[in-house]
């Protein structure tokens, strides 16, 4: 992860996710480990999978002690086997204790991501279609689960809703009609921002292209018409498409030949990679 993101936006979270887990006192560590030792701890694999997160990992026993190290075996991005030693931290082993299940936390839920965007991504291969994410992410884990997403082989939808102009069934609504929403979004938004739209008929597809949408979404409609809709939008705007996608429906969408499809299971329906903090010893 960019350093710059590091500070500017995971550490925060970081230091959030650990106030919550340690409110005054890790009790059981103390109890066990009233003085500093110097130790060190295996980070190893309990599950094949893609690894993602081992930034964020070490920047979570970091920020409670900076003098904390780590020599890694892998990186972000690489296919690791079950067993695969991952990784040796060294430092105070109160620290090492206190920071696992946080660390852990964030590691696995970001490598869960990275390996179901890349078991999706692969069956995209050969194609024009790219694979993207969606605003559908756990609250205030959306900067690790967009890069996870990254690492895995997908793509990045817009960051948040200052991110770019996505006219919606409600936008629609409140506006009065696709053609209305769209006029409302080119005279708001700046001209440097693309306008896209979701649309759940032809007809409406019509109407978006005629007001000079730029990409149009295709919201859950039958093949048959998401099939003519991809021609129609031909040479006019880019194509999307939307709508329960997931790593075992996503093949029926393959041949439509649409330039995006966008899958928030990535984020939202992505288990954990089983990864463990083994063997910790003074030395």
């Amino acid at each position: 992860m960019n350093p710059i993101t590091m500070k500017l936006q995971a550490d925060k979270l970081i230091r959030m996710a650990l106030e919550e887990d340690i409110t005054s006192e890790d009790v059981s560590t103390n109890a066990v480990m009233p003085a500093y030792q110097k130790g060190r701890v295996q980070l190893i694999a309990k599950q094949e999978g893609v690894i993602c997160g081992l930034d964020v990992f070490l920047r979570t026993f970091e920020i409670l002690d900076p003098a904390t190290t780590a020599e890694f075996y892998a990186r972000d991005g690489e296919e690791i086997q079950k067993g695969q030693l991952l990784a040796e931290l060294t430092g105070d082993i109160r620290v090492l204790l206190s920071g696992e299940r946080v660390a852990l936390n964030f590691l696995q839920r970001m490598s869960g991501v990275a390996t179901y965007t890349r078991a999706t991504a692969k069956l995209l291969e050969g194609t024009k279609t790219r694979l993207l994410d969606t605003r559908k992410t756990t609250p205030n884990m959306r900067v690790f689960e967009k890069y996870a997403v990254r690492v895995g082989g997908g793509n990045n939808h817009r960051y948040n809703l200052s991110d770019g102009v996505l006219l919606k069934d409600n936008h629609i609504g409140a506006a009065g009609g696709v053609a209305a929403a769209v006029k409302a979004a080119k005279a708001y938004a700046p001209f440097v921002r693309k306008i896209e739209i979701e649309v759940e008929t032809l007809a409406q597809l019509q109407e978006a292209l005629d007001a000079g949408a730029d990409i149009v979404m295709l919201d859950n409609m039958p093949p048959a018409d998401m099939e003519k809709a991809v021609a129609m939008c031909r040479g006019r705007a880019e194509t999307e498409c939307s709508g329960n996608v997931t790593k075992e429906n996503i093949a029926r969408l393959v041949s439509l030949g649409v330039d995006y499809i966008s899958s928030g299971a990535l984020t939202h329906s992505a288990g954990i990679l089983d990864l463990s903090m083994k063997n910790l010893k003074a030395i």
